[in-house]
């Protein structure tokens, strides 16, 4: 055997046994990923329409699914191309997407009830894991964390891509008023109930940790009247929480919202708790 020959098989032998040490690695994709736009199911939930997107059988764990709650979900558009970067990742580890439209909710308890059907659908019904991880995606946020302020043992993490964290920045609570079925005036009363930015308390007793990622100069969800007071408020309550700055972004659609390592990760390592 040629000295060319052996070391080429000595690099062989490393390569391999590395894989072995690295369960990791070796599971990475080696060629291009499938698209997991296109692996979306339509189905209803209490006459609403949802959607899983789950991972090929190869990238599949054993057990219950692992499964991101995205929203907002508002007709087919969302999720949509922007999150592609994101879900090819959460793919390759196993993970599924899913959602269901509550149409423009704001984050209100008849929103919340049709949540949390389906939640029960997915974890009684088609095998999905019981603590999923939220991604709450700009008026995302109203939804989802007022259903995890009344459901803090159900979340196994909280994601946010300048999520809306309060009313009376967005919409404003006249505009809201409606679907909360209540006057201005009276959802005003009641703030309190209904603002994610006061109801903290649950999840930081559960320990659910937070991510967010939030442009400084965004004008549309304003960052020290959302990301930040949840930052503020649920350190001083002992939780968790993380704020990635954007500095110079705005409310739109700059890639390093949605191709945030950091915020991958994060959700990730949820399931590995």
């Amino acid at each position: 055997m040629t000295r060319t020959c052996r070391l080429t098989l000595h690099l062989i032998a490393i390569a391999l046994f590395a894989m072995v040490i690295d369960p990791a690695r070796a599971a990475e994709p080696t060629g291009p990923a499938p698209d997991p736009l296109s692996r979306r199911v339509n189905f209803e939930v209490a006459g609403r329409p949802a959607f899983v997107i789950e991972p090929p059988e190869g990238s599949r764990v054993d057990g219950p699914m692992p499964w991101v709650w995205y929203a907002p979900t508002l007709g087919k558009n969302l999720p949509g191309d922007a999150e592609r970067w994101m879900f090819e990742r959460f793919h390759a580890k196993g993970i599924a997407i899913a959602g269901i439209d509550v149409g423009e909710s704001y984050g209100s308890p008849k929103g919340r009830a049709i949540f949390q059907k389906l939640y029960e659908e997915l974890t009684t019904q088609r095998g999905y894991g019981k603590k999923p991880v939220l991604l709450a995606r700009s008026r995302g946020g109203l939804m989802l964390y007022n259903w995890a302020a009344e459901h803090p043992e159900l979340v196994a993490g909280i994601a946010g891509i300048y999520p809306v964290s309060n009313l009376e920045s967005y919409p404003g609570l006249k505009k809201a008023a409606p679907a909360y079925e209540m006057t201005e005036e009276q959802l005003k009363a009641h703030l309190a109930e209904h603002n994610p930015i006061d109801r903290l308390a649950p999840l930081a007793k559960a320990k659910v940790p937070i991510l967010h990622i939030h442009g400084d100069v965004d004008k549309v969800v304003p960052c020290d009247k959302n990301s930040s007071i949840i930052a503020e408020r649920y350190k001083a309550m002992g939780g968790e929480m993380t704020l990635i700055d954007a500095p110079g972004q705005g409310h739109n659609m700059w890639p390093g919202f949605f191709q945030c390592q950091e915020l991958v990760d994060f959700v990730i390592a949820r399931f590995k708790q």
